[in-house]
């Protein structure tokens, strides 16, 4: 470990050199690009100077332990424990910054949303639940596409698809694939029982052309006239598209823009979306048969959360954590969910290399 960080804060250093370089600023590719680099691998070298540098501090100590006077001693003494402590939480942070990255981590997502169990207030929380992404969104800096819509009589979706631009997108969302379970009252209940509605999520690295592949001879595109909630026509032209992808059975719809060319781009991102998310789930499974699987899968048929109203409490199944703090959570609060999300996935993941490591 301590070789492959040497290597990196070597790397670090030559970056800042040709940082420094007055001709770089000529050249905007190259220097976004070092400047990238840069950021990527900078936590590492900061977080490695601050260990190299406790460790000096521990040694320091312990010679005083040996050498000093009484007082000095008593203070290298009382020193240690939580240099020491800080030394190991040091080390366990660089070993997680280690971790191969996943390269999909710095992408634009496709988040869909449909409603599953539950009827009419299934699709009131899908629209809950897109709100949330979109404020978390918003404290993110992120950009919001609405893709696709679905919209039901009663300010729900019975699906929506909407594309989330910005800074490591993927790698804040990723988690959230899965079936996300609502209890609270409806606003129709009038005898106040709780009712339980299911959602599910679908959590997509938006897809670059040179890694699907589409043949026009794979692609039926039927055209028709959009229509909103309760059937009343919302243009009178065939804009709607209807695009199905022969060899896998995946049908995507597009009706929200009255352009059909436009409709037709917002499918077609959609669709390469769902085929990329489709081989990265073939090769996990490949990956589970041949060998013990580092992190979970986000399979869509499980049911990762639970969302209840009357006590303001939001439990994430994977990981047993529960917070009584569903209203602010509701408002994009989420993100000690993620990180706690995020910490756990990382853990399984280290625990597998060191599993895997023993085993060689």
């Amino acid at each position: 470990m301590f070789q492959k960080l040497d290597e990196v804060e070597i790397r670090f250093e030559r970056l800042s050199e040709q940082m420094s370089d007055p001709e770089l600023f000529s050249d905007a590719k190259r220097y976004t690009g070092l400047a990238k680099e840069m950021a990527e691998i900078r936590e590492i070298v900061e977080t490695y100077r601050e260990y190299r540098k406790v460790k000096r501090e521990i040694l320091g100590n312990e010679e005083l332990v040996h050498e000093g006077d009484a007082e000095l001693r008593e203070m290298a003494l009382e020193e240690l424990p939580g240099l020491r402590e800080r030394s190991s939480a040091l080390e366990r942070t660089l070993e997680r910054l280690l971790l191969p990255q996943d390269p999909l981590d710095s992408r634009n997502t496709i988040v869909e949303i449909r409603a599953g169990t539950g009827g009419s207030e299934a699709a009131l929380f899908v629209a809950d639940l897109f709100r949330m992404y979109v404020r978390y969104a918003e404290r993110q800096g992120w950009k919001v596409e609405m893709l696709s819509a679905s919209e039901t009589e009663l300010r729900g979706f019975k699906e929506v698809i909407a594309l989330f631009s910005g800074d490591r997108v993927y790698s804040h969302l990723k988690w959230e694939s899965g079936v996300h379970r609502v209890q609270r009252v409806p606003e129709t209940e009038a005898q106040g029982r709780i009712h339980t509605s299911a959602v599910t999520v679908a959590v997509m690295p938006e897809a670059e052309d040179v890694e699907v592949t589409l043949n026009e001879e794979d692609l039926r595109i039927d055209v028709y006239r959009s229509s909103g909630a309760g059937g009343q026509h919302v243009n009178t032209t065939d804009s709607a598209v209807r695009m199905t992808h022969i060899p896998t059975g995946i049908v995507v719809t597009c009706q929200d823009e009255r352009s059909q060319h436009k409709n037709k781009a917002k499918a077609l991102k959609i669709l390469k979306s769902r085929l990329l998310d489709a081989q990265l789930e073939a090769r996990e499974r490949q990956q589970r048969d041949t060998r013990r699987a580092m992190v979970g899968t986000g399979d869509r048929s499980e049911r990762i959360r639970t969302y209840n109203f009357p006590q303001n409490r939001i439990t994430d199944h994977r990981i047993g954590l529960t917070l009584y703090k569903l209203e602010l959570a509701m408002e994009g609060q989420i993100d000690d969910l993620l990180s706690e999300l995020t910490s756990y996935y990382q853990a399984e993941m280290l625990k597998a290399n060191r599993d895997e490591g023993a085993s060689l």
